[in-house]
This record gives structure tokens, sequence and C-alpha cells, in this order.
């Protein structure tokens, strides 16, 4: 039971640092000391330690033994190229799913999309984060092949903090929702190519909207600063 809680606790220490990142409160640069952490978050250093391994993972963060954790600049090149990579597997998993789920996944499936419809309306951003992972999830498992899921799992982690921000963006829930329901609704039926495409398509939503949402903190930031001209 410990273990358990001391995970979710480095989980929602990690999204807190990241979210931290992405607005530009923690700039790229920044050492990130485990006792300073700790600190500022109410928190002991092992969860800290904990949620720096996951940081590090997604490349959000350089941590080297002995020489502590920084903060990266992540060009957006390289984040693209995450994106495309994340879409073309996703995209494979749906296409897969459609053909080789079985009927008591497919329930589970709609069930969740159904759920997640309410979280969607009700506005609950971080529930439907925590649901949307075991979506996705659910959609590399029914693909009924290991390599694939194991590759497309590794990714996701490394896109996490950037996926999980995406729904800071006004509205993004329901569109996020509404984009799930046409790649539910071509598994369910069946249709391997529909349901390639709702995947793909949804994916480079998703980036759009990340993409869309730094502009707009990018732009807040640099209105806050004082000028240096």
């Amino acid at each position: 039971m410990s273990e358990s809680i001391s995970q979710t606790r480095s989980d929602r220490l990690a999204s807190d640092i990241a979210e931290a990142i992405l607005t530009g409160e923690l700039v790229p640069g920044s050492k990130l000391d485990e006792h300073t952490l700790a600190t500022r978050y109410g928190v002991s250093r092992t969860p800290v330690r904990e949620a720096l391994k996951q940081l590090a993972a997604s490349g959000l963060i350089d941590a080297k033994p002995r020489r502590g954790a920084t903060v990266t600049h992540i060009t957006s090149l390289q984040l693209e190229e995450l994106f495309v990579a994340m879409g073309e597997l996703e995209g494979t998993c749906a296409r897969l799913s459609a053909l080789s789920m079985t009927p008591i996944e497919r329930r589970r499936l709609e069930a969740l999309h159904d759920q997640m419809g309410e979280m969607a309306q009700g506005k609950e951003q971080a529930a439907y984060a925590n649901a949307n992972t075991e979506f996705h999830s659910a959609i590399y498992f029914g693909s009924h092949n290991s390599v694939l899921t194991e590759m497309a799992t590794g990714l996701r982690r490394r896109l996490a903090p950037f996926r999980r921000a995406q729904f800071r963006s006004a509205g993004r829930l329901r569109r996020s929702h509404t984009e799930h329901d046409v790649v539910v609704k071509a598994i369910l039926r069946g249709d391997a190519a529909a349901a390639h495409v709702a995947m793909l398509r949804h994916v480079s939503l998703v980036e759009d909207a990340f993409e869309k949402l730094s502009g707009d903190v990018a732009g807040s930031i640099a209105k806050a600063s004082p000028s240096r001209r």
C-alpha cells in the first residue's frame, strides 16, 4: 500500500514540476535541487527523486549522477518528431484494435469513453487526463501486439507532460472527447482504415493544442517581463 501511495505522490509531483517547466516558471538551464523541490512542494526527497526520474525519461530535464538535474530546452523540431512517431504508433494500434479487440475489450473501451464524456462535460480536467492515459493504453493493448504496445507505452511516457498540458487549453476536453468518439466508433464497427486515420488526426490535433497553449504562455511571459531595450 505504501509503495502505491508513494508512486501516486511522485506522479502528482512530476506533473506539478512539468507544469512549472511548461509554463515558463522553471526556465531552461534552471537547476533542480532535490532538497529545494522537497521544501517547495512539501514532500520528502524520495518522491522528488522518483519524479525527477520520470521527467528525465520525458526529456524535460537532464539528470546526471553527482551533477544534479537541470531543465532542458526541447526544440519544436524535436517535439514534432516525437508527435509524428506517436501518431504513427497509435494509428497502427488503433487499426489493429479494430481488427483484433475482443468483444469485452470493445465494451470496456466504449464504457470508458462514455465516462470520459461526463468528465469532459463537467470540466473535470485531472480526472479526464488520468482516464485519457487509460483510454489510449486500452487501444495499445487492444492491438494484441506486445511489441507495438511496449513501444507506444514508452513513447507516451516521454510525451506525457506535453499531452497532459493540452487540457489546460479552453474547450480542449470536449474537443478531445469528440476526436475520441470518431476513433471509438471506427474500432467498434471494425473499420481498421477509419480507426487509423482518426487516431492519426487526433494525435496531430493534440500537438496543435499543445503548440497553441505554449504560444499563449510564451506571449504572456513576454508581456509580463520588463523590456530590455
